[in-house]
């Protein structure tokens, strides 16, 4: 018999003890029809030996009745996410569901454990920007097996079969480089993301083909790489930028904070921005518009990926011939707002 003060028996626990998956126990708990009597009868004895009860919220988790979905997104405080994860809301809410918020830091194993908590608390479905060191994609793929439907949004997790909803981020950039290029700008550089993330790598190709298409040459000495895009790595890499002997006259990096970081470097400098270097950013954050000038950009539309992908989700939940259509890819249009920062007109 269970002592009253000895730690909680959890599925977990039945699991281990059994060496069965955590899948295993939440299906016999439930009645699954696919489970045979001999498991059934395994684990039902291991629960009464154990003393085992089952926590009402728990296993209402995944209920008509709480209807709860898990987010998980790298950084909250980052602008766009919290435009997803409004989206998100906004759907999930009209349809009568819940949402529960985690971020991952992009950090591997956090995520890992997030996703295993999910799992393991039988979440209705789950929507995930996968992190930045965040290559491998097993702990994702256990959840097709535990039946709990997934939605990947903006990164997009090559090689993982499931449902995602992101942006050309190719054509995005293709399209802000272009623009410089029409404007004037000879030598246009270029801050881009981490290179081992797939939407930085295509932003950098999109980057690299709009000058091949407009005649010009791609330097690699313009290409500065920032791991974080952080707004301290902009102030860093556009003084770089400035100290060579290229003359740039363009540049476009591949967020708003470190664009509005290179914008206050050159104009220190004594640059006058757009005349002598006309620079755009991307995701169209409110620092855009803080800044001095304010900021062209990509915008990305973000909340309207999170309305998607919400909308994805639940369809995944409760059509129960869904299972049976083949994964989607869904692009959200992108849209380049034009500002002081690249307007030319006036000299």
């Amino acid at each position: 018999m269970k002592q009253a003060d000895s730690p909680r028996i959890t599925i977990k626990d039945i699991a281990k003890a059994l060496n069965v998956s955590t899948s295993t126990v939440s299906r016999v708990l439930s009645n699954h029809p696919a489970i045979s009597e001999a498991t059934k009868k395994m684990v039902n004895e291991k629960v009464k030996e154990l003393g085992f009860s089952i926590d009402p919220i728990a296993s209402s988790f995944r209920s008509k009745k709480t209807k709860s979905i898990g987010v998980i997104c790298p950084r909250i405080d980052i602008d766009f996410h919290s435009k997803v994860i409004s989206g998100i809301e906004d759907y999930a809410y009209k349809n009568g569901y819940q949402i529960t918020i985690f971020q991952s830091q992009d950090n591997y194993k956090k995520e890992k454990e997030i996703v295993q908590m999910l799992e393991s608390s039988l979440a209705a479905g789950l929507i995930i920007c996968p992190g930045l060191e965040t290559h491998r994609y097993e702990h994702l793929k256990k959840l097709k097996k535990a039946n709990i439907p997934l939605v990947v949004y903006d990164r997009n997790a090559t090689g993982l079969k499931t449902n995602k909803v992101m942006i050309n981020d190719h054509e995005a950039s293709f399209k802000a480089t272009e623009h410089l290029i029409q404007i004037g700008c000879k030598q246009v550089a270029h801050i881009s993301g981490d290179q081992s993330v797939g939407i930085f790598q295509s932003r950098l190709q999109g980057y690299k083909d709009a000058l091949l298409q407009q005649g010009l040459t791609v330097q690699e000495e313009l290409i500065k790489e920032a791991k974080h895009l952080s707004y301290e790595e902009g102030l860093e890499l556009a003084q770089s930028l400035a100290n060579s002997n290229m003359k740039i006259d363009g540049l476009v990096c591949a967020n708003d904070y470190t664009a509005a970081a290179a914008i206050q470097v050159f104009k220190k400098l004594g640059f006058q921005i757009p005349k002598d270097i006309a620079i755009i950013g991307f995701s169209n954050y409110p620092i855009s518009k803080v800044v001095d000038p304010q900021l062209s950009s990509i915008d990305d539309n973000a909340y309207s990926m999170g309305k998607v992908a919400s909308k994805l989700l639940i369809q995944q939940i409760e059509d129960p011939d869904f299972e049976h259509t083949d994964y989607q890819e869904i692009l959200i249009k992108t849209e380049l707002i034009l500002r002081e920062s690249s307007d030319r007109d006036k000299y």
